[in-house]
C-alpha cells in the first residue's frame, strides 16, 4: 500500500510538470517517510486523534540517522542540536553546530557524518565540502552503512540517482539480513528507480 501511495504521489507531481531533479528529491523524501513507517508505524493501534502529536515518529532522516547509527550517544546529541536548527531554517547554523562538534570529537565519524548531510541541506545539493565530509566518514569507519547511504541520499537530491542506487545497492550486499535499517536503503532504491523509470519512458 506504501509503494502504490508513493508511486500514486509522483505520478501527480509529474502531471503537475515537475520534473528532472525535482522528481527525484520528492522520490527520496517519499521513500525516507515510507521506510520511517515501515519501521516505526503501528496500524494496529486505535486511533486518538488528540495524542497524534506524541505517538507522532521522528523525522524520517533522523530515524535512519538513529537506526544506523545509534541514539543517546555525544555524536547523536550534537546531531540532534543540529537538527533542531534546520527545522527552524537554519541551516547555516545547523552546519556551524556540527563543525562545533568535530572540533571537539575529530575521530567522531558520526559527526562527520552528520556535517556532510548539514552541508547538503544547506546547499541543498552535494557540495565538495559535504562530499569531504562524507569521505572522512567512511575513512574512520570502514564498511559502515551510514557514510555511504548519506552520500547516497545526498546525490539523490542533486539529481544523481544512479550513484545513489550503486551505493545504496553495495550497502545491501553488506548488510545483515536482520539490520533494522535495512528498509530504508530498499525502500529507498525502490522509489529512486521507479522514479528513474517514469523519466526515462517519457522522455
Amino acid at each position: 500500500m506504501l509503494a502504490a501511495l508513493a508511486l500514486a504521489a509522483l505520478g501527480l507531481l509529474w502531471l503537475l510538470g515537475v520534473r528532472g531533479g525535482m522528481v527525484t528529491l520528492a522520490a527520496a523524501a517519499l521513500a525516507l517517510g515510507c521506510a520511517g513507517y515501515a519501521v516505526q508505524g503501528r496500524p494496529g493501534l486505535a486511533g486518538s486523534p488528540n495524542r497524534v502529536a506524541a505517538r507522532a515518529p521522528p523525522l524520517p532522516l533522523t530515524a535512519a540517522r538513529k537506526a544506523m547509527m545509534g541514539q543517546f550517544t555525544a555524536a547523536d546529541t550534537w546531531m540532534t542540536i543540529s537538527d533542531s536548527y534546520a527545522r527552524r531554517g537554519k541551516s547555516q547554523d545547523a552546519a556551524g553546530i556540527m563543525r562545533s562538534a568535530i572540533r571537539a570529537r575529530p575521530n567522531d565519524y558520526a559527526l562527520w557524518v552528520g556535517l556532510g548531510n548539514a552541508l547538503a541541506d544547506h546547499a541543498r545539493t552535494l557540495t565538495p565540502a559535504a562530499r569531504f565530509a562524507f569521505a572522512r566518514a567512511n575513512a574512520l569507519a570502514p564498511g559502515h552503512p551510514a557514510p555511504r547511504f548519506f552520500l547516497g541520499l545526498a546525490l539523490a537530491r542533486s539529481g544523481d540517482p544512479g550513484q545513489a542506487l550503486a551505493l545504496w545497492r553495495e550497502v545491501l550486499a553488506e548488510a545483515p539480513a536482520d539490520a533494522s535499517w535495512r528498509p530504508f536503503v530498499e525502500d529507498g532504491m525502490l522509489a529512486l528507480t521507479a522514479a528513474t523509470s517514469g523519466v526515462s519512458h517519457s522522455s
